[in-house]
This record gives C-alpha cells, structure tokens and sequence, in this order.
C-alpha cells in the first residue's frame, strides 16, 4: 500500500509519516518510507534547493508550471527507488508526493487555469514519467497562520541556512497552498483530511497520530 502524507509546511508531515511508520511495524507490517524533495541526493533536488533559497527569483517570478518540472524531475530519479520499496515492503509512507507539486504550483496560478496546470502536472508525473499513484492520501490539515509558528521551531536544514525559506516565509501563499489542497480532498475518495487543531489550538502529537493510524485504512 502507498501512503502520502501531504499538508503545508509546518503541518506535522515529517513527524507523523516517522509515528505511522513506527505503528505499523509494532503491528508486524514491513514499513518503508520516503521524503520529496530529496534535496541531496538528487540533481533535481538540489535546484529545488536553490529555487527555495531565490536563485531562480521570487515566488511570482518563476512560472509555476517550470517549478514544477522540478518537483516532478526529483521524483523521477527516485522512481527505482520507490518501486523497489513498494516491491519489498508491505506498506511505503511518503512525506510529500505529487499531491504537493499540484497543490504549490496550482495556486500561484489563475484560478481559471488551475485545472489544466493540474492535468499537466499528472500527466508529466503519472504518465510520461510512469509514478505509481498513491493509494491514500492524508491531508494534515492546520491554518496558514499556525503553521508558521511551526515552522520557526524547525531544525535547520540541509538545502537552507535560512529561518524559512520561500514558500514558508510566505504566510499567505501557504494559505492559498491550503485553500488547494482542501479542494483536492473534497474531490477525491482516497483522500482522508486530518485536523492538526481544534478550536484555534494545536491538537497532541498523540491525538493527530491516532486519526492519521486510522485514516491510512491498511488493516
């Protein structure tokens, strides 16, 4: 089974692929996982890097659907990778997939153009570069403002020596990141949407975990 764990920056994405990974081994399921971008170690990652840290020009400089080639082009180079895990495990966990390439680039568009920039973003992704498409998809879902606060908790990382960068500085990009992904979710039944907070305040790691163990649906 393919699991993507998908939300805006800041949402919890990496901890809780680690927490539903470390379950299902518990419960005697063969578990890998994978992160996208995978910034050093491939040569479309670490472009990915430096558009993050403003190479290439600001947010709306770069049109979207060329970053997207990017995002698509590092999952390419891992396509062995991830077929050999999806070959060997019971259960591969990716934190972020091409839900995330649609949802960042889509909403730097026109919101009349967003359709296509989506078909062609799948169609790079799932039929020319011939991705497997997930079989769930988790939204951890957390208001723009919130995540930001948790964004500046972050350890530093190896593409950056920046606070944030690009996309997480902007809070209002993220929310319009946000507004994507939600429409994505409501239109597909793979997906299963996870609130991080309730009533404005962060929801426990535990809380959160227990609702993603239960939306991954794999037995």
């Amino acid at each position: 089974m393919l699991i993507a764990i998908e939300g805006i920056d800041g949402s919890g994405k990496g901890t809780q692929t680690a927490r539903l990974a470390e379950t299902l081994r518990r419960e005697g399921r063969s578990v890998a996982t994978l992160g996208f971008p995978r910034y050093a170690e491939t040569f479309f990652g670490a472009r990915i890097g430096e558009f993050l840290n403003g190479r290439f020009g600001s947010l709306a400089e770069v049109d979207p659907f060329l970053v997207s080639l990017l995002f698509a082009g590092d999952r390419f180079e891992s396509k062995q990778r991830l077929l050999d895990a999806i070959a060997e495990h019971d259960v591969v966990l990716l934190d972020r997939y091409v839900a995330s390439n649609i949802a960042h680039q889509s909403c730097k568009a026109a919101v009349e153009s967003r359709g296509e920039l989506r078909e062609w973003i799948e169609r790079i992704e799932y039929d020319i570069y011939g991705l497997p498409r997930a079989d769930r998809v988790i939204l951890l879902d957390i208001p723009a403002e919130v995540s930001r606060e948790l964004v500046a908790r972050k350890a530093p990382r190896d593409y950056t020596d920046q606070m944030a960068d690009l996309q997480e500085a902007d809070s209002v990009y993220q929310a319009s990141v946000r507004e994507v992904y939600r429409a994505l979710a409501a239109t597909d039944e793979r997906w299963r949407t996870i609130d991080v907070t309730r009533d404005g305040e962060l929801r426990t790691l535990d809380e959160v975990a227990a609702d993603v163990r239960a939306a991954a649906d794999c037995g």
